[in-house]
């Protein structure tokens, strides 16, 4: 049993004097294949060490206790009436959950739960969709409702769009609940197949420096950038084929080929989508073969999309970007996730982590007066029942 393991299974027994089942959902990150998503495109993310866990069982009665050990707080959940509990900033993930239970007719006993977990909040990694998949995996596994794991993302999906409100794709749940160790998830967001890539980093590993800032242009410039998509969309379904599905099965000729039709701001958002889905499916014949070089040099293209054609960078994301792009022992660096501030993912050799970072810093912090961090993580397995 790992801290935070043992953690959650004593301040349980401590409050309710029974054994809870412990589930852990992990963190991700996403090598490569950002905007992909909701373009129907892929994506090729990996579940990761750092998790929630949470230790639950029934309370055999109509009311129930959720205990937040990193929030320092509890809730009482009266289950007759789930309608009425308050808004409530984490207990939210919780109910949400339940609530795309009982919509499907799969009607939730009363349970305890106490929660705790080392994902980085607003780093990137989805924090918040490894407590929902954890939720959402242990209410299936106590109560026999017999959902597979591609209908537990399914739900959990649904829980962050209609209760917390947040319009994401799948990715995140479906990385958490599919995890496998030392592998990537190749994921077709348009029809949910999937398979793993081998993910065999030798003497380099995956590290995050988190910029530290959010800028408040992420949802309106996200929702902007998804109008942007439908129209070139629109333009290819008008002028080519009705029946494609989505952008990212464009081929790069028809948009070649309609440069001066095309909006140019229309034009660079359709370029990147496409070039970014072609970068994936080579990516992945790169870690096939062996070519952690190749793939690296293709995730630091993918950031230069993202900045140049796209346009969801940021002056701090740039830099930290810049900084390491000549280092001979980082292979790739790119931001991660919507853009205009959070993580950049870069994969760098065990032994020169400690000296970057160090010089990193002091650069970052002279530019932007933010102090820089740092999280290494390795590659984990998915959602599971410990």
């Amino acid at each position: 049993m790992n801290q935070l393991q043992l953690t959650v299974n004593q301040v349980f027994i401590d409050n309710f004097k029974q054994e809870p089942m412990i589930v852990r959902s992990p963190g991700r990150v996403n090598l490569i294949g950002e905007h992909t998503d909701y373009n129907g495109g892929f994506v090729l993310p990996a579940a990761t060490d750092k998790a929630a866990y949470l230790a639950i069982n029934d309370s055999k009665m109509e009311t129930g206790k959720w205990i937040s050990i990193d929030m320092k707080e509890s809730v009482e959940v009266d289950f007759k009436d789930l309608k009425s509990f308050p808004n409530h900033s984490w207990a939210n993930y919780i109910l949400g959950v339940v609530e795309q239970f009982e919509k499907r007719g799969m009607k939730v006993p009363a349970f305890n739960c106490v929660m705790a977990g080392d994902v980085p909040i607003g780093s990137g990694m989805s924090s918040s969709a490894a407590l929902e998949s954890a939720v959402g995996f242990a209410i299936n596994e106590m109560n026999g409702f017999g959902l597979n794991r591609k209908e537990i993302a399914k739900l959990v999906q649904q829980a962050e769009n209609e209760f917390i409100g947040v319009k994401c794709g799948i990715m995140d749940m479906f990385a958490s609940i599919h995890g496998k160790e030392n592998n990537v998830i190749r994921l077709n967001c348009e029809t949910l197949n999937f398979e793993y890539f081998p993910l065999n980093l030798g003497d380099h590993k995956i590290v995050l420096f988190d910029t530290g800032v959010k800028h408040n242009l992420v949802e309106s410039e996200y929702n902007l950038r998804r109008l942007q998509c439908e129209e070139g969309l629109a333009f290819f379904r008008k002028h080519f084929d009705d029946t494609i599905p989505n952008l990212s099965q464009v081929p790069l000729a028809w948009l070649q080929a309609s440069r001066s039709q095309l909006n140019p701001i229309v034009y660079h958002r359709c370029q990147y989508v496409i070039e970014e889905n072609q970068r994936i499916l080579s990516a992945c014949e790169d870690l096939q073969a062996g070519r952690l070089k190749d793939f690296g040099i293709k995730m630091t293209a993918t950031h230069e999309g993202l900045r140049n054609l796209y346009e969801v960078s940021c002056p701090e994301l740039d830099f930290l970007v810049d900084s390491v792009w000549h280092e001979k022992s980082v292979l790739g660096s790119r931001m991660m996730g919507g853009g205009f501030g959070g993580c950049t993912i870069n994969l760098i050799k065990m032994d020169a982590i400690d000296e970057l970072y160090t010089r990193l810093s002091i650069n970052y912090e002279q530019k932007t007066g933010i102090k820089l961090k740092m999280y290494s993580v390795v590659t984990a397995n998915g959602t599971e029942i410990l």
